[in-house]
């Protein structure tokens, strides 16, 4: 069963890269985002391949890896590969289903042709990831 805009919308509304967006840019986002399932061990991310995509995390559990040693678990609400929305450089790390997975997926290349149309989601979601590399140092 695929998710209904209003879910869409309300799962990237928690995501903190996408928190000060409005409801019209989040609408806009929504709307690049695709529904994938997968299965159990499949491969979402891979370490030092170019990031192409941020995924959101429906349904189902993953691992994330580094240099194959486990760094955390996540589950519905969890996100990944935000960085690959604004910067071209490879994967810091592999991530794993260890459940079936449902997942909202939304490409580097719509999402950078979305900001082109919205400059405002730029500078909303640099904001935030500022302010994660500014948490993270501290």
């Amino acid at each position: 069963m695929r998710l209904h805009k209003d879910t869409k919308i309300d799962l990237l509304k928690a995501v903190p890269l996408f928190a000060g967006c409005s409801k019209t840019e989040l609408q806009r986002i929504a709307s690049l985002a695709d529904e994938l399932d997968l299965g159990e061990s499949a491969t979402l991310i891979r370490e030092g391949e170019r990031g192409r995509e941020f995924i959101v995390v429906v349904e189902g559990t993953v691992d994330v890896t580094r240099k194959g040693k486990k760094i955390r678990a996540l589950g519905a609400g969890d996100f990944i590969g935000e960085i690959a929305l604004v910067s071209d450089v490879p994967r810091t790390a592999t991530v794993t289903a260890t459940s079936p997975v449902r997942l909202l997926v939304v490409t580097d290349r719509a999402f950078r042709g979305l900001v082109e149309q919205m400059p405002s989601i730029a500078t909303k979601v640099l904001q935030s990831l500022g302010e994660r590399l500014h948490a993270d140092a501290v």
